[in-house]
């Protein structure tokens, strides 16, 4: 057998060796991804825009409008109206009879979501702390039973919560708007104890041996090396939070103490003529969603690394 050693072979293997552009197939399919993540976005972008442009629209003037993509006479007067800039004549004039305090909501909305936040990510690292690693008889037992909680849907403990919320005397009052949700839940026990179970017990031992007890190497040790898994699961808890609209429909009936999601439902049935004030609900709404979109642009990248860290999808 010969070998071709001529440098015409030779420099036909040096160009193989050197291309690395794609195979044809490989650049089609990666094309064809582009192509599908693209109309994935458009597609998920686009109720917000369509929302945005019915909030610039004039209400008067958009459901005779032409369906264009443009909002029809564009103008902020519909945000102003939302944020209680113009007064009840000036709002009539743009055949928007609706209103509701919207610093008001947003200050319930805020206050609600910051302290179910705090208090259950706290109460849930410890719990999640304790079913990793303390050792008592019928530990595993006990948390595949709490973890059974997972599948009892909410709906289920909504009548019994709301009997003893109104016999606590409190219906309408922010303390009973939060309070079944100031304790743990089985979700965020599972998502904090699953780091836990992965944090090396050298570095616990090391603690315990220098004197401390568990309390302190809990509060100095572990939640500081926990803190990214916290951070998502604080995000993902105030967002859940934030949007719930069941519970308060159900115990806040006074406007003092409802939250966004309940206020803009009551502002939906404040109809104006014979159809919604769509203009300056879509307004209210986009103001409204614009705490979350901007905590979550913040934590997007931490949020989605602690949830593939745990294995949770």
């Amino acid at each position: 057998m010969s070998t071709d050693t001529t440098p015409k072979a030779a420099g036909k293997l040096e160009g193989a060796a050197g291309d690395d552009s794609p195979a044809p197939a490989a650049r089609v399919g990666r094309v064809a991804a582009w192509t599908f993540l693209i109309f994935i976005i458009v597609i998920s972008i686009f109720p917000f825009y369509w929302a945005l442009r019915t909030g610039l629209s004039n209400n008067g003037v958009l459901l005779s409008g032409d369906g264009s993509f443009l909002p029809p006479d564009a103008s902020l007067i519909n945000f102003q109206r939302v944020l209680g800039l113009l007064s009840a004549e000036e709002a009539a004039e743009f055949r928007g009879t609706g209103s509701f305090d919207f610093g008001r909501a947003l200050r319930n909305s805020i206050i609600i979501a910051t302290c179910v936040t705090f208090f259950q990510v706290a109460f849930s690292a410890m719990a999640a702390y304790a079913f990793a690693r303390l050792k008592f008889t019928g530990r595993d037992k006990l948390f595949n039973l709490y973890l059974a909680g997972l599948m009892v849907p909410p709906i289920f403990v909504l009548i019994p919560n709301v009997i003893l919320i109104r016999d606590l005397n409190l219906l309408n009052t922010l303390p009973g708007v939060m309070a079944p949700f100031l304790l743990m839940t089985p979700f965020a026990v599972f998502f904090l104890r699953q780091f836990f179970l992965g944090i090396n017990r050298s570095i616990e031992e090391a603690a315990l041996l220098d004197g401390a007890g568990h309390g302190r190497t809990f509060f100095e040790i572990i939640l500081p090396m926990a803190a990214p898994q916290i951070t998502t699961l604080a995000v993902l808890t105030y967002v859940q939070s934030w949007n719930e609209y069941l519970w308060p429909l159900v115990v806040a009936g006074d406007p003092e103490v409802q939250p966004l999601t309940v206020a803009l439902g009551v502002f939906t049935t404040q109809q104006p003529g014979t159809s919604p004030d769509w203009s300056a609900l879509m307004a209210a709404t986009l103001l409204a969603a614009l705490p979350v979109l901007i905590l979550f642009a913040f934590t997007a990248r931490r949020l989605v690394d602690s949830i593939q860290f745990s294995g949770i999808k």
